[in-house]
């Protein structure tokens, strides 16, 4: 009598990377290493943000009413389901260009697959996943290129336009400015845990809810004259990319850790030592600008060098400009949306208290 075929099971999608989301970003003080030696840009007198700063995209003036904005990101699974991985990559890459101001147009799709090693039919489900979030968007896929990884990636080059007198960059905040962050903090966190089969189904849910969240309100901040300065937060980590919008603008940044968000769970889970490994290569990279007050534990510092995908965005605006963009944030869905800081003259860091 024949044997029943035995179909193998569809291996875990995380188990296929040795990182996930933006937790799989090079660490920042390893990319400046490997950018030190970039030769000097040319002058493109239309070239409104380059890589002079760690801005969140690229920035071309196409006409006085009219600037291109354009980014690419891509990572490898930070869930198991290939159709919230292509969502969650989605709106992690059309977040740049929200945080620079701008309205998304258009994305390519970048798509690196173990073809050997996954059905098929789980590769078409991320890429339907992803499509569904730029639908959401209002944008097209159109287009992109594909390769067999070993490892699987997923992401987007993505387009989009804003006039130019509305771009925010990462490097104007101006002493006195107030710090918002759109969303609640703990991605990573969430992430490791589910790697380790330890995370239930409201953590999961939470962590789904917020990455896959289109961080929208971006257009409507970005026409306040009040606001400043704009950027996401993502693998730097919340600790990293103030400490960005703190280096490009010459301040200080302090942070208030007893008004900061969090997911549900995360502060438990980070107590019992679920950390990324990420998070110590950020603190690794960065702490020594870092301030630290006596009442910040280990565990809140990993919590604060946590790297987040698809993350909240950071406003520095003026105080008067605070409640229109609460406003705006809850209008919009972000009811976790908080003020955490500010900004303030002096030798360029970030304080913790």
């Amino acid at each position: 009598m024949t044997e029943p075929a035995v179909v193998a099971e569809a291996p875990r999608l995380t188990s296929l990377s040795h990182g996930g989301g933006c937790g799989c970003k090079i660490a920042p003080g390893v990319l400046s290493e490997l950018l030190a030696n970039m030769p000097a840009a040319h002058v493109y007198p239309n070239l409104l943000v380059g890589t002079e700063t760690s801005d969140d995209a690229a920035v071309y003036r196409l006409n006085a009413e009219q600037a291109l904005i354009a980014t690419t990101d891509f990572f490898m699974p930070i869930v198991d389901d290939p159709y919230d991985f292509g969502r969650i990559a989605a709106a992690n890459a059309l977040s740049d260009i929200y945080a620079m101001g701008g309205s998304p147009i258009m994305a390519l799709a970048i798509v690196g697959m173990p073809i050997n090693v996954l059905p098929k039919a789980d590769i078409a489900r991320v890429l339907e996943g992803g499509a569904s979030v730029c639908t959401q968007a209002g944008v097209p896929i159109a287009g992109g290129h594909s390769i067999d990884s070993v490892e699987p990636i997923y992401g987007l080059a993505a387009m989009g336009l804003a006039h130019p007198d509305h771009i925010r960059r990462n490097q104007d905040a101006r002493p006195g400015d107030v710090l918002i962050l759109g969303k609640a903090l703990g991605v990573g966190v969430l992430s490791a845990a589910l790697k380790k089969n330890v995370l239930d189904e409201a953590g999961y849910a939470a962590m789904l809810a917020s990455t896959t969240q289109l961080n929208t309100p971006g257009v409507a901040l970005a026409s306040l004259p009040g606001v400043h300065a704009m950027t996401d937060v993502t693998g730097f980590a919340l600790l990293g990319h103030v400490l960005e919008v703190a280096r490009g603008s010459g301040l200080v940044a302090t942070i208030r850790s007893a008004d900061l968000p969090w997911l549900p769970g995360v502060q438990a889970l980070a107590g019992q030592g679920v950390v990324t490994g990420a998070s110590k290569r950020n603190w690794a990279s960065y702490g020594d600008f870092i301030d630290l007050a006596a009442n910040v534990d280990d565990v809140l510092r990993a919590l604060l060098a946590d790297p987040q995908t698809s993350g909240g965005l950071l406003v520095a605006c003026a105080p008067d400009t605070v409640a229109r963009v609460m406003d705006i944030f809850r209008s919009e869905g972000f009811g976790r949306a908080a003020v955490i800081g500010e900004f303030s003259a002096g030798t360029p860091k970030v304080r913790v208290v």
